[in-house]
């Protein structure tokens, strides 16, 4: 046996995935996608010398109601963490279309700077949580009925996804509450019932989903959007794309912490930290330009 070695600097215990988030550091900007059109975002991560980052477009939640830029900086840190160069987009809290429309003007104005921000090379993914995931599978969709941009992959965290509001786990989340969050938000998201029909509105409603990129679910096993993200993925996997899910268990924190404020413990951030990593070297391939 080998004796104990006395403790050195490069033997201290490294921060976790939680602690790096909390210290993540992000510049406010404003981009013009369009004619007198300025969308404000927070940017994480920078250009590393000699190789290319993914450069992620990512959509905070806040179920259509709320939610901010500081709602998002969890989940983007911890993509930054997984080597990512992230542009966190301050939707309008407006009803559909128009947060859909913003998402994908961000979305072309981040291709067309993508060696800018992530170097030569760089793939261009999306990424969101709750409500914030709907609109990055929306985006997707819209990408691919407009045959542009080329997109890597979908992270989709907690998505919600069904204005039905009406799942097992969702049910189980509320209880016997008189009023959700949730209810209100595709009250304020959907202008009309004709839109509940429109596949960018609700995308888990696309009659087609050929087309769409390599997608990542994540999602806990006592999250409200548990059994609406997970027969999304179900229903990606029959239109024969690649889908990886994984469900962290006994943790019920992990879809609010999510949306969290400041400096926060949030469970499974070093596991989806992890996801992340693993699924930005599986779609590592190069995507047309």
């Amino acid at each position: 046996m080998q004796p104990d070695r006395p403790s050195s600097p490069s033997s201290t215990p490294q921060p976790s995935a939680a602690s790096k988030a909390a210290a993540s550091v992000c510049t406010d900007s404003t981009i013009e996608v369009g004619k007198g059109q300025d969308v404000a975002v927070r940017m994480y991560g920078r250009k590393k010398a000699g190789q290319a980052s993914p450069v992620v477009v990512h959509f905070h939640g806040g179920a259509f109601t709320s939610g901010d830029l500081d709602n998002g900086c969890t989940v983007a840190s911890l993509l930054e963490g997984a080597g990512a160069v992230v542009v966190s987009v301050a939707y309008p809290l407006t009803p559909f279309p128009q947060p859909v429309d913003t998402g994908y003007d961000v979305l072309k104005w981040v291709h067309r700077n993508r060696t800018k921000l992530g170097g030569q090379g760089a793939l261009v993914y999306l990424a969101g949580e709750e409500a914030g995931g709907n609109l990055a599978a929306a985006v997707s969709l819209m990408a691919r009925d407009q045959s542009h941009p080329p997109l890597a992959g979908q992270i989709l965290l907690s998505p919600m996804l069904d204005p039905c509001v009406g799942t097992a786990s969702l049910r189980e989340a509320t209880g016997d509450s008189t009023g959700c969050k949730w209810t209100e938000g595709w009250r304020n998201f959907l202008r009309c019932p004709r839109d509940a029909e429109h596949p960018y509105a609700v995308p888990a409603g696309a009659q087609r989903l050929a087309g769409l990129p390599p997608t990542l679910i994540l999602v806990g096993d006592t999250d409200p959007m548990h059994d609406e993200a997970l027969a999304y993925a179900a229903r990606l996997e029959a239109a024969g794309l690649p889908v990886t899910r994984h469900v962290f268990s006994k943790n019920p924190q992990w879809h609010d912490a999510l949306l969290q404020t400041g400096e926060h413990e949030c469970p499974c951030a070093a596991g989806a930290q992890q996801q992340f990593r693993q699924f930005f070297e599986a779609t590592r391939c190069p995507v047309p330009s």
